[in-house]
């Protein structure tokens, strides 16, 4: 099943504040300057290392909102592995067009399918286990949308989108309420047995205590893998497991064999390597 990409208003809203962080009141002097107004020009964007793809929807809509003349065909589908030539968009029309969303456009699929192909690796990593690779809210401001968008891409999972749709009770919640105990019974207390309830736990003790309030997930915070192989032991399918702390594609199949149900990943978002890909002009379109 396709990831469903998030709402055509918000991407148009994220691909617009980008064209006028590029383009200023100025625009494209270079392109102005450059090339005739009249020029048309045929162009492809392709992969130029292997990779999985995601925004290829988000690049092809940058060069719409720029020119809605412009013909622009997708060649591959999101979620598709490429390797390096792959063409994944084509483009005919002005010229100017389509260097003035260029660049605008390969910020975005370069950044999304980079998010993805880091998450595939993970992917792969686990395959072996029922363990699912989830993101976390440690994500580019006003890209949330589209980066976890592009971790389903990858074949992970999305963690709680914000803070506003699950309760999450981190190490400095429990530090302010007062220990594991009091912020559980003070978290219920507002939300009740309807809003699923996560905490996160550094020690076998603290998930002792975790686990005699009763919660719906616990978040095994940097353990080790006989820590963890322990703590999926005593949760005995009570809660959902998840565990966190300085994974990669290395330590990846290791930690999900120690039985947790996800292994949540912040650098997938924040840090992944872009994919690179780029635009060039056939011979002869100008």
């Amino acid at each position: 099943m396709m990831p469903v990409l998030p709402a055509a208003d918000r991407i148009d809203d994220m691909i617009r504040r980008a064209l006028e962080e590029d383009l200023d009141a100025a625009g494209d002097i270079t392109t102005a300057a450059t090339v005739p107004p009249d020029r048309k020009a045929r162009a492809v964007i392709a992969a130029r290392k292997a990779g999985v793809m995601a925004g290829i929807p988000v690049a092809l809509r940058v060069f719409q909102l720029v020119d809605p003349r412009l013909d622009v065909t997708e060649r591959r589908n999101d979620g598709a592995k490429v390797a390096p030539g792959d063409v994944v968009l084509e483009l005919e029309g002005s010229a100017a067009s389509i260097l003035i969303g260029e660049r605008v456009a390969l910020n975005f699929l370069g950044h999304l399918s980079g998010v993805a192909t880091a998450t595939a690796a993970l992917v792969a990593a686990v395959a072996h286990t029922p363990a699912r690779i989830c993101c976390t809210r440690k994500t580019t401001p006003g890209l949330r949308a589209l980066e976890k968008y592009a971790v389903r891409c990858g074949g992970g999972v999305n963690h709680r989108m914000g803070l506003f749709d699950a309760i999450l009770i981190k190490d400095n919640h429990i530090a302010a309420a007062g220990g594991v105990a009091a912020s559980i019974r003070a978290a219920r207390a507002v939300v009740g047995k309807g809003t699923k309830l996560e905490v996160e736990v550094d020690t076998l003790a603290q998930l002792d205590e975790a686990l005699a309030e009763g919660v719906d997930q616990v978040l095994l915070d940097n353990m080790t893998t006989a820590q963890l192989k322990e703590a999926v032991a005593k949760v005995n399918r009570r809660a959902i497991t998840e565990a966190s702390g300085s994974i990669t594609a290395a330590t990846a199949g290791a930690i999900a064999e120690s039985g947790v149900d996800l292994l949540s990943v912040g650098w997938i978002t924040h840090s992944a390597p872009s994919l690179d890909v780029g635009l060039d002009f056939k011979n002869g379109s100008l």
